[in-house]
């Protein structure tokens, strides 16, 4: 994508905190059995198809829609910066393709600050993404992610 400037008015970002350590943040993120318990909506079954967590490797995920028809879940790690920085393309068909994922981790103590940002191609598929329920989709999600953090993982 182009110039961070530029990718300002493509960006929807949420923020939280984790009651949690980087490290299990980290893990809830790149560890694909972890993935598969938060990732889609709750009454979703998620199927990790393919999860090369490294520069250059390949993810995929798919879920299957009450229509019958598979949602998939695609893209390529482009940078990873250990316990600190994940960026990736995405595409989440039918709905949502050719976007930039950037995901950082930042400790602080023993809690960590978690910020999840997607870039869109232009500013107008940017809010058409928005209003399509950016917000609640992704904060779901990270909920869920949190839960199990503080459930499973910290224990």
């Amino acid at each position: 994508m182009s110039n961070k400037n530029e990718a300002t008015n493509r960006t929807l970002t949420l923020k939280k905190v984790i009651d949690a350590p980087v490290k299990l943040v980290w893990e809830a993120w790149t560890n694909s059995d972890h993935v598969m318990q938060w990732w889609g909506p709750p009454s979703m079954k998620i199927e990790m198809i393919s999860h090369d967590f490294r520069v250059g490797g390949k993810w995929k995920y798919s879920m299957p829609m009450p229509d019958g028809n598979l949602f998939i879940s695609e893209g390529t790690y482009l940078e990873i910066e250990e316990y600190k920085r994940i960026v990736t393309s995405a595409d989440f068909k039918p709905m949502t393709e050719g976007v930039e994922l950037h995901v950082l981790f930042e400790e602080d103590g023993d809690k960590t600050n978690f910020t999840f940002s997607v870039i869109h191609a232009t500013e107008e598929y940017c809010k058409a993404q928005e209003k399509m329920g950016f917000y609640n989709g992704w904060g779901s999600a990270f909920n869920r992610m949190e839960t199990l953090i503080i459930n499973q993982l910290k224990k």
